[in-house]
């Protein structure tokens, strides 16, 4: 098959709404990297962020993109090209359901990981679990609010008015394009009745208690068992009121 007869996508084919909110996404970095010049280029993908109990907002790699080499035993073989890496942005597709201004606060928040990276900051602890102060002053200079959690440092992020205004073309388009979210069960309006008829028929036996110790809990009240090392690694957001979940 040559290029010329090569089959068009149709809609029928391909649902085409990543790649504009992913778009809007490239562009919500560029104006952040127009504000700090020294931020590095990104790699920008979305995909579902499900960790056991909650949701990952969005995370920075660095330097985990290369270039592959074609016509070699190693796809990695070390050339003028591969020795080129970027550095890897990922967002949390169901965290999309947040409203724009909160997605942007996530790529402030990855931005400042990556001003740490640039400036060669230690900015973590704990495999990268553990916000500290030095990221607490990245987050300020690029415009958002941390505070201390006890088991994940200066993590928890807001934005504040200023720079809501300050990027609020960026917020706009964001608010444009981001038209879908990846959905969670716990997202989508229950129709099925609250007690439903056991199914297979006979007696559903409720089994016997087990004594747990309590879980995290999120604004809702919904309670998840979760190590306590998973949930400090990055904040896990509840499906259903979008809060984190804490101990």
């Amino acid at each position: 098959m040559t290029a010329n007869d090569r089959p068009q996508p149709a809609s029928a084919d391909v649902v085409k709404i990543a790649s504009p909110m992913i778009e809007a996404i490239e562009h919500a970095w560029a104006a952040i990297r127009a504000n700090h010049p020294d931020l590095p280029a990104v790699v920008v993908i979305m995909g579902g962020g499900i960790v056991p109990g909650g949701i990952k907002l969005g995370h920075w790699a660095a330097d985990t993109w290369a270039h592959r080499e074609h016509n070699t035993e190693n796809a990695l073989d070390a050339g003028a090209d591969a020795a080129q890496r970027y550095s890897e942005l990922f967002v949390g597709a169901e965290g999309l359901a947040r409203q724009p201004h909160e997605v942007l606060a996530t790529l402030l928040h990855e931005a400042a990981h990556g001003l740490a990276h640039a400036r060669e900051i230690q900015d973590t602890s704990r495999q990268g679990r553990w916000h500290n102060a030095r990221f607490a002053a990245l987050a300020a200079e690029v415009g958002i609010t941390v505070t201390k959690d006890p088991k994940i440092g200066y993590s928890i992020t807001s934005i504040p008015d200023e720079t809501t205004a300050k990027y609020m073309g960026t917020i706009m388009e964001l608010s444009l394009a981001i038209t879908h979210v990846r959905a969670l069960p716990a997202m989508v309006k229950i129709t099925a009745p609250a007690d439903p008829v056991p199914v297979g028929g006979g007696v559903a036996v409720a089994p016997a208690p087990v004594r747990r110790r309590p879980g995290a809990t999120c604004g809702c009240g919904r309670e998840v068992h979760i190590a306590r090392a998973a949930l400090a690694e990055a904040p896990i957001i509840c499906g259903k009121c979008l809060e984190p979940f804490t101990y």
